[in-house]
């Protein structure tokens, strides 16, 4: 199983929580030096706990199931304080 196929397993083990929040995450590159770039989708890409989801989640999911990857990175986090941010409905 290749490394992409690894990263893209551990990710649908955590895929139904995204989505319980209407988000979701897809992978936009692994790197020479196995760091992982993500793409955070629908809600994710504009909650301001999308910062949480991607360390204490997916980058704990990622990182137990992949040990060789070295980082996860979101390319599009939102900032806690942006004023553009939304809770998804659950967490109002």
């Amino acid at each position: 199983m290749s490394l992409l196929e690894r990263v893209e397993a551990a990710l649908d083990s955590i895929r139904p929580y995204l989505e319980t929040d209407g988000g979701n995450v897809s992978i936009a590159e692994i790197t020479p030096d196995n760091v992982v770039k993500l793409q955070l989708l629908g809600s994710c890409g504009s909650c301001p706990m999308s910062i949480m989801t991607l360390k204490a989640g997916i980058e704990q999911a990622i990182k137990k199931a992949v040990p060789e990857i070295t980082a996860v990175e979101a390319l599009n986090l939102t900032d806690i304080d942006d004023p553009n941010a939304v809770l998804p409905a659950n967490l109002r």
